[in-house]
């Protein structure tokens, strides 16, 4: 998903082993991640999705500091407050970074997308010919 800051921003769904930036865009504060192909164009992660950063992943601070990590799991946090950024990586050591403060020019691989909820069929409804072994018909 992307941030509600990115509304504004064209936009596209992330894909399996896309290679993405970490990046600005323009006319918003909001930092993300985009195709270094399409700069300008949003790529939206849903929850869930793991990324491999091509060198340990960095925050910014007082100081650039490095997260002793290069995988990560994208989630949203802060989903009760409208106005904040929910858009952040969990580590596996439990840290959890907003986009907004990572490092800006880091590169990242999809390493797999989170599995696609199943659709549910309708029940198939069989009816009983009570003098016959054979289903009377199918709906």
């Amino acid at each position: 998903m992307c941030d509600y800051s990115l509304h504004s921003v064209a936009s596209r769904a992330a894909e399996a082993a896309d290679i993405l930036i970490v990046s600005t865009f323009v006319g918003t504060s909001t930092i993300g991640f985009a195709s270094p192909d399409a700069p300008s164009v949003a790529v939206c992660l849903r929850p869930g999705t793991e990324v491999a950063f091509e060198q340990e992943a960095c925050k910014e601070g007082l100081f650039q500091r490095k997260l002793g990590a290069r995988v990560a799991r994208f989630r949203q946090v802060d989903l009760d407050n409208p106005t904040a950024h929910h858009d952040a990586l969990e580590f596996p050591d439990g840290n959890i970074v907003k986009l907004n403060d990572l490092v800006i020019g880091q590169h990242v691989r999809i390493v797999q997308l989170p599995a696609e909820p199943k659709s549910e069929k309708p029940e198939t409804q069989v009816q009983y010919d009570m003098d016959a072994d054979m289903p009377a018909s199918v709906s």
